[in-house]
């Protein structure tokens, strides 16, 4: 079994890295944009079709600004900031579609079922659809 002192350098590194603020900053970056993979992941399966929910997006915008900041006050490396840049505008595009299509959805008053404005029964039990029960945008 490893001792504790085992994983400390003497020059104060941690399984060979020497850390500071600025290093956390950067692995947990790194580890929140790597977990969005995980939520899609889990989302597709639970839904067993292909879902991308809004976390992924929050996490993305969250992992690709603190690996900008990290890159900025960090690293101070041109291709790393400029790989980190304007990758969160298409996230932050998706957010607004999102939400956007929330509000034009309607919920069956049977089973709560979400549908499309259109829609003029609902897929999942059959109930029709009053036009009371559609949202004003």
């Amino acid at each position: 079994m490893l001792a504790a002192t085992d994983w400390l350098s003497p020059h104060g590194e941690f399984l060979g890295i020497s850390w500071n603020l600025w290093k956390i900053i950067g692995w947990a970056g790194n580890a929140i944009f790597f977990s969005r993979f995980f939520v899609q992941w889990y989302a597709t399966e639970k839904g067993r079709q292909v879902v991308v929910p809004e976390s992924f997006w929050w996490l993305s915008i969250l992992g690709s600004w603190m690996l900008l900041l990290y890159a900025l006050f960090y690293r101070r490396d041109s291709v790393f900031i400029l790989a980190n840049a304007f990758n969160w505008i298409p996230y932050v595009r998706n957010l607004i579609i999102h939400r956007q299509h929330q509000r034009e959805l309607q919920n069956c008053r049977s089973c709560s079922h979400a549908a499309g404005r259109t829609a003029n029964f609902c897929s999942h039990c059959g109930m029709k659809f009053e036009e009371s029960s559609v949202s004003p945008l």
